[in-house]
């Protein structure tokens, strides 16, 4: 029986998530399965994948074959790293002290590039909410001026509407 690793559809329309699990070829994409190793979603930023590594190496160990987009969240997870260091054991090239160290330190890496990337999303977010404020404020004092400078017209064309009947009136009493 061959058996793949695949992405199982969940969710509705235009916003799906997916489950990782371990199937037969011959069964259909959203049908029966082995077991479920984990869960990916795409809809966030960046992707939140939740990942049963020890099973997923074990699976791979044993020869379950993963699809084109399960294979890049297993090496984004480091689960084909490990399978090719653990390989490198077997062999004799390394201890696994050094396998250990060189997956660990890979590890470390990639999680300061997610927390790197999630900070400076957050930051972004910020200076964009910043710079929305900013640009209210000028257009809001715009305003502010523009009706001061019509209340001041405003005013002024009153006065002078008030001085012309008085004057009227004190030319008027003049004449008779």
């Amino acid at each position: 029986m061959a058996v793949k690793i695949r992405l199982q559809r969940h969710g509705k329309k235009n916003y799906a998530f997916f489950d990782i699990v371990v199937a037969d070829t011959r069964a259909p994409r959203d049908g029966r399965f082995i077991e479920q190793i984990g869960s990916y979603n795409p809809n966030t930023d960046p992707a939140t994948i939740v990942l049963k590594a020890d099973r997923a190496l074990a699976w791979l160990n044993v020869g379950a074959e993963p699809t084109l987009v399960c294979r890049r969240i297993l090496s984004y997870e480091g689960v084909l790293l490990r399978k090719h260091l653990n390989g490198g054991v077997a062999k004799g090239a390394l201890t696994q002290e050094q396998a250990d160290a060189k997956w660990n330190a890979w590890k470390a890496e990639k999680d300061a590039k997610v927390a790197a990337k999630k900070s400076s999303i957050a930051n972004a977010e910020i200076e964009a909410r910043k710079a929305a404020k900013a640009e209210e404020t000028k257009v809001k004092e715009a305003r502010a001026e523009a009706l001061a400078k019509k209340a001041a017209e405003l005013a002024a064309k009153q006065a002078e509407e008030a001085a012309e009947p008085a004057e009227a009136a004190e030319e008027a009493p003049a004449e008779a």
